[in-house]
């Protein structure tokens, strides 16, 4: 498969061709010398996989070693050595590393929403035996091979035939757990949301979510509650000032708009000067918002002149130093020519 195809895998929201992905466990077992597993299992998430996980009687050890760790590992010796080092870094430079933003930090977040839901399922409010049960979930995570998510390890071993089988069930399914005699497999997202950087990414609902309601609402790859997201709006500068959380005001900040919070604050510059106008935003609990607020001096096609705001570090003094510094400078070093 190309790195294209790969791409397209890793980002797929739609249902698991569960025919398909049925028949590439069956393979994967049997590259790894193991019989097929007489129970499959299907969950609409990985939160409730690992509920499917929790409930099964007789599913035997974890054989994720054998059917996807040591193939794994072999392959990527079996690189090496032909590539070199440097071969195998430029190898996976052109191949994993190129889809590594669609799947990197994802897998980490779905990791902790599985934790914070499983815990919350098993205890509630109740903080008794907390870490217990949440080190119990992580173990099950632990057994878990990634599906589509492992599209980036799976582009650089592409054609590897002992992965075959992992591969094929990659293309067709979420997260799965391998058993000696049990296997548990999970729908894919059907909403996947991300920005311009491959973060997860939403600002109305749900940024990732599967059939089962299981979801994640972020803004900018952090992961907020949902309730914000809800909220975002019919934001006011007064809401915002309240929020004891500080990244969670830098994101109703970022999605309110810094121009438009220094307008409805009744905010007052602190400096001008030929370059522009210097604003500041005192955040209680948090770092001053600083910006310069400058006018190109082309003219827009209808004679307007466009206001840009340039957030700079919390300790400018001076517009000027603001302006210097988007552009590396020290103050005094910043002296144009020509302003466009």
């Amino acid at each position: 498969m190309s790195i294209d195809s790969w791409r397209a895998v890793a980002a797929t929201a739609a249902p698991a061709d569960r025919p398909a992905a049925e028949a590439a466990v069956r393979l994967a077992y049997h590259r790894a010398g193991l019989p097929a597993p007489t129970t499959v299992i299907w969950a609409d998430s990985p939160s409730t996989a690992v509920t499917a996980v929790r409930g099964l009687t007789n599913p035997g050890a974890s054989v994720r070693d054998r059917v996807r760790t040591k193939p794994w590992a072999a392959e990527r010796a079996r690189l090496t050595a032909e590539l070199g080092q440097d071969g195998w870094a430029a190898h996976w430079a052109d191949t994993g590393a190129r889809l590594w933003d669609l799947t990197g930090a994802l897998t980490g977040v779905v990791r902790e929403a599985v934790v914070a839901a499983q815990t919350d399922a098993v205890l509630g409010a109740n903080t008794k035996g907390r870490r217990r049960v949440e080190s119990g979930i992580r173990a099950i995570l632990l057994d878990a091979v990634l599906g589509q998510h492992d599209a980036p390890w799976l582009a650089a071993f592409d054609g590897a035939p002992a992965l075959a089988g992992v591969a094929g069930v990659a293309g067709a399914a979420g997260w799965w757990w391998p058993y000696e005699h049990a296997v548990v497999l999970s729908e894919r997202p059907i909403r996947l949301l991300r920005d311009e950087a491959g973060r997860l990414h939403c600002g109305d609902g749900a940024a990732l979510a599967y059939p089962d309601g299981f979801a994640l609402h972020a803004w900018s790859g952090m992961p907020v509650p949902a309730e914000l997201v809800a909220d975002l709006g019919s934001l006011t500068p007064e809401r915002i000032r309240v929020e004891e959380n500080a990244e969670l005001r830098r994101v109703m900040l970022e999605h309110f708009g810094y121009d438009r919070y220094l307008a409805e604050s009744n905010a007052e510059p602190v400096h001008r000067d030929e370059t522009g106008i210097l604003w500041r935003i005192p955040l209680p609990g948090d770092e001053d918002v600083v910006m310069v607020e400058v006018v190109n001096s082309t003219a827009e096609p209808d004679g307007s002149f466009r206001t840009y705001w340039l957030r700079v570090p919390p300790g400018t003094a001076t517009a000027k130093a603001g302006v210097a510094w988007t552009f590396g400078l020290e103050e005094d070093e910043y002296v144009p020519s020509r302003q466009t």
